[in-house]
């Protein structure tokens, strides 16, 4: 289970982010799972409170935002998801590819309270 580490890892970050830009209190951390990035969301949604737990980020909620997992087609230039169409291309059947999006695990944005 690898997400123990990605979920401390963006614990770190989000914690010396606020150190060092003299923020008190976080509420909401936005992240993005890529589909193709091999990240389980319930593993992350189910270990956050524990890597957190005795942290400034103790009480903040985690938001997660699926990433859809996208290529294009290097014989016909067929954009289309990954995982839908099994890696295929659904127009010309070709498994070449270049994956566009969906491969990633980020932290899209950190809200502060008012």
């Amino acid at each position: 289970m690898h997400e123990i580490g990605i979920v401390r890892s963006m614990c770190k970050t989000v914690l010396d982010f606020a150190r060092e830009n003299n923020i008190q209190q976080i509420s909401e951390i936005v992240c993005q799972i890529g589909e193709l990035s091999l990240v389980i969301p319930q593993y992350v949604e189910e270990l956050y409170p524990v890597v957190a737990a005795g942290t400034a980020l103790e009480n903040t909620k985690l938001v997660m935002e699926m990433v859809p997992g996208l290529a294009e087609c290097r014989e016909c230039d067929e954009i289309f998801n990954v995982v839908q169409y099994e890696g295929y291309c659904p127009n010309c059947g070709s498994f070449e590819k270049d994956v566009l999006s969906g491969e990633d695990f980020n932290i899209k944005e950190i809200h502060i309270p008012e």
